[in-house]
């Protein structure tokens, strides 16, 4: 039997990057900066890394944010019950129809300035600022109570986020962020509006 040659040494190159699957680096909510072989070259257009790193931080959130309020006005469509069943079944989709643009322009933005968006379903669980119930809540009082708290917190992100993106070189997102605000703010105010009727006491 004849021995096998030994393969010739590799020339010297750049450093490869291990596919250890671990996120690297200021974007750590962001897919295309995970450690793997085809992710090597990002490019950010105007941004630096680190402004980069912060844009994609919020945009990642934000994005987790979006689709969790989506499923949750969808879960209290399905489970209202008791005399405001109309009024909320049909609100909640109306309002749905304002929110749902903003999963693609969200996940777009990202891709568009170099990033990928993490989308697996425990991923969106982990960056949401919104949770979606498990159980079931039919009351309509409860529900609206909690959908206007969430959209508190959702809209107070979107103002800070978009000083935050302005701040990192990114006007256009802090652009996008504003408009995002303006429609939750007008959806909290409708529903905070439906509270005030009596009968929901």
């Amino acid at each position: 039997m004849t021995k096998k040659s030994k393969a010739a040494p590799k020339k010297a190159s750049a450093p490869e990057k291990k596919a250890s699957g671990k996120a690297t680096g200021a974007a750590k909510a962001d897919a295309a900066h995970l450690s793997t072989t085809n992710n090597a070259l990002v490019d950010h257009a105007y941004l630096s890394e680190a402004e980069f790193g912060t844009v994609a931080e919020t945009l990642q959130r934000n994005l987790a944010t979006t689709i969790s309020l989506y499923l949750k006005f969808k879960k209290y469509h399905w489970d209202i019950r008791g005399r405001f069943f109309r009024d909320l079944h049909l609100a909640y989709d109306e309002f749905i129809e304002e929110i749902f643009p903003g999963i693609d322009e969200q996940a777009e933005r990202l891709v568009a300035l170099g990033g990928s968006p993490i989308a697996a379903p425990s991923d969106i669980e982990r960056f949401s600022t919104v949770k979606v119930p498990t159980e079931t809540v039919r009351d309509a009082r409860t529900q609206v109570a909690d959908l206007v708290a969430d959209l508190t917190r959702v809209g107070r992100g979107y103002r800070d986020d978009s000083q935050t993106v302005d701040d990192a070189n990114d006007p256009a997102t802090a652009d996008m962020y504003n408009g995002y605000a303006a429609t939750i703010d007008k959806i909290r105010w409708m529903l905070q509006a439906i509270m005030d009727d009596d009968r929901m006491n």
